[in-house]
């Protein structure tokens, strides 16, 4: 799948990375706002932080092994209706418990979003522009980073505590329908010779974070 310099499916995954950051960073600014509404401790309205935190290690572990003979594109959107379904749960949260859940199911996608999506980027491109274009992919976590936690905490004092996972549920129907339309079908399991590398090998499609990149090249 070797196409422009910078195929409008990358901007798809950008804008993914973009919301999975910002559902990780800006409750942090909101935790005032949800000790408030749900009557609870700041300290226990902070176990949002930790629980997703959790979840995205779980998630990146069992999910990426679950997905990983399941054709990438159908991954990612099944991940993306993950992140929806979690952002929606939160935004309608009527107790804290029901805001944790909604809070961990958000979560599990993340891992396993950027594993797959960073080989699904790189194979949109020549073979000398896979750096960039899975630096692309990761330019929208990058900006969330930067923006998160200020942008929820401007959203919840301005116009309540669960605006912000109103927008992310909303970012998140934007990016299920820019995959839909702009990633192309790859199978899972395929694997591409590294280049530059002796003897050469094969990297993996996706697989646990502990594995590493590349394994001896079929004969």
């Amino acid at each position: 799948m070797k196409q422009s310099e910078r195929p409008l499916g990358l901007w798809a995954l950008a804008l993914g990375g973009f919301g999975i950051g910002l559902t990780e960073l800006s409750v942090m600014g909101i935790l005032p706002e949800i000790a408030r509404r749900f009557s609870v401790a700041a300290d226990t309205a902070g176990t949002l932080v930790s629980a997703y935190a959790i979840a995205v290690a779980v998630g990146a572990v069992f999910l990426t092994l679950a997905v990983r003979r399941i054709d990438r594109k159908n991954v990612l959107v099944g991940l993306v209706g993950l992140f929806i379904v979690g952002n929606l749960v939160c935004a309608l949260a009527p107790s804290f418990p029901v805001l944790m859940i909604g809070r961990i199911i958000a979560a599990l996608c993340h891992g396993a979003y950027f594993s797959v999506g960073s080989v699904v980027a790189a194979d949109m491109v020549s073979e000398n522009r896979r750096a960039g274009a899975i630096s692309l992919m990761f330019a929208g976590l990058t900006v969330s980073n930067v923006i998160g936690t200020p942008f929820g905490a401007f959203l919840g004092q301005r116009w309540g505590w669960n605006t912000i996972f109103w927008v992310l549920t909303g970012i998140g129907f934007l990016v299920l329908l820019s995959t839909w339309l702009l990633v192309d079908k790859t199978p899972a399991g395929a694997r591409r010779t590294c280049a530059g590398s002796s003897p050469p090998c094969a990297v993996r499609a996706y697989g646990p974070p502990w594995r590493s990149a590349c394994s001896p090249s079929p004969r």
